[in-house]
């Protein structure tokens, strides 16, 4: 499959000309030098980081019947070379070659489409280094730390006409389509509150205490590090996502680790663009462990007669309806309308009505008249990018829809630092009013890295 041109790994670090901002919400239809293949044609896919979730999706294009695995990259040798092992496995899925830098994977002609999924500090200038080599591609979330990182990616994304798709794996789950159906109905009446939340307790150790030490000999670590203030290796940090959140450099904590899947719901019910502002308060109250990630955030959106709220704690685990008592991890979103009160998770959703207005809820909270099904069952969320690939449509969770998500997350963290509301321009994803908290949006890589100013 023809691709454009790519850049050299020396070029991937020099500047390229600059785009304004624009509103990146509306999908839209792909034109140009972009992939348009034939039905019987394979689509080959390179993979950046295969631990974890990187993993997961390995698994997810391997079952689809038109990929190819051509590239397996990761700062692990272990795991590379276990990830290209599984794919000489499956008959007829490629042999993929294996590499350390990303920057080669990106950088081969033959390559359609990338799957990323890094630790979240590199998930920004990833994905603006894949749109420039003319790469598709599916990202884990958060999508980006800062927002002026939100808004590059997004910009960059829209000038070189790629088809994305976020990690939001639960948006193809039939739970929120039925959500976003009965709130789009209008039953609830007029919804002026979500409340939205993510808890669980991992007590005053946290994750631990292991020691920072010499990373492996079959382990990159400076390229691990990439754009990243520096740090000695970590064996907790480099396990996973999941104890990524408690470093804030590389993955800004628990919020950007779990709120994109939460809070995209009410994004989705609501069509809610950029909020106008943020503000937020929390910090490292009680745990004390190897990370430095605060404990408690809680943040306040406001939209235009609306206002969406989030509620983050490693320190406790109870849940208002979800919880009972009981202690555990749980999350979910809270709908408030004027008829009656939704509240949801990944898997089920139940109505409580105000006073008389909704009489067609049984006493099990499940409405008996549900609106008819108007979003029809996703084929995968994999799936989804694939077929944009071939029809050049954005599917439902690109870049530029979750740029909504994203920068009200970003933002939330930099309210917090500065321990004040931040105002945003809707239109624009600018902050506004506050040069002290402009500036500190946009971060500063670590040397050679270079954050992609000519984005903003």
């Amino acid at each position: 499959m023809a691709n454009s041109k790519q850049p050299s790994r020396r070029a991937f670090l020099g500047h390229a000309a600059g785009v304004g901002a624009a509103s990146f919400a509306a999908p839209y239809i792909m034109t140009g030098s972009a992939l348009a293949a034939g039905a019987n044609e394979k689509i080959n896919v390179g993979f950046i980081g295969v631990n974890g979730q990187g993993r997961y999706s390995l698994g997810e294009i391997l079952k689809q019947p038109d990929t190819v695995v051509t590239a397996i990259c990761d700062v692990s040798r272990p795991r590379r070379d276990d990830a290209v092992a599984a794919v000489r496995k499956v008959a007829g899925k490629g042999d993929p070659k294996p590499y350390t830098d990303f920057r080669e994977v990106l950088a081969r002609k033959d390559i359609d489409a990338v799957v990323m999924a890094p630790p979240p500090h590199w998930h920004c200038l990833m994905g603006i280094m894949a749109a420039e080599a003319g790469k598709d591609f599916y990202l884990e979330k958060p999508m980006t730390l800062h927002p002026g990182e939100t808004r590059a990616l997004a910009t960059a994304v829209k000038k070189h006409q790629r088809i994305t798709q976020m990690g939001t794996q639960i948006h193809a789950v039939d739970n929120y389509r039925r959500v976003v159906e009965y709130v789009q109905s209008g039953k609830l009446g007029k919804i002026s509150t979500v409340r939205t939340f993510n808890i669980q307790n991992q007590g005053p150790d946290g994750i631990g205490n292991a020691p920072n030490t010499d990373p492996p000999p079959d382990v990159d670590w400076d390229m691990w590090i990439g754009p990243a203030k520096y740090q000695k290796f970590n064996p907790t940090l480099f396990t996973g996502s999941f104890h990524h959140c408690s470093w804030m450099a590389y993955s800004g904590g628990w919020t950007p680790g779990m709120a994109p899947h939460i809070v995209d719901l009410p994004v989705w019910a609501l069509e809610l663009g950029c909020p106008s502002s943020v503000s937020a308060t929390g910090g490292r109250f009680l745990i004390k462990d190897a990370g430095d990630a605060y404990d408690n955030h809680e943040v306040l959106w406001s939209y235009p007669k609306f206002t969406m709220t989030w509620m983050s704690s490693m320190v406790n685990s109870y849940g208002w309806d979800f919880g009972h008592g009981t202690r555990g991890r749980r999350l979910g979103i809270y709908f408030h309308g004027v008829n009656g009160t939704m509240f949801a998770n990944y898997g089920m959703h139940k109505i409580v009505p105000e006073g008389d207005y909704l009489k067609t809820i049984d006493k099990a909270g499940k409405d008996t008249e549900p609106p008819p099904q108007s979003i029809p069952k996703s084929k995968g969320h994999h799936r989804e990018w694939l077929d944009g690939i071939r029809t050049r449509t954005q599917p439902l969770c690109h870049v530029g829809y979750h740029a909504n998500i994203d920068i009200a997350l970003t933002t939330s963290l930099l309210a917090m630092k500065l321990q004040r509301t931040i105002h945003l321009d809707p239109s624009t994803m600018k902050i506004v009013g506050d040069p002290e908290a402009e500036k500190l949006s946009i971060p500063t890589y670590r040397d050679p890295w270079k954050f992609p100013a000519q984005y903003l």
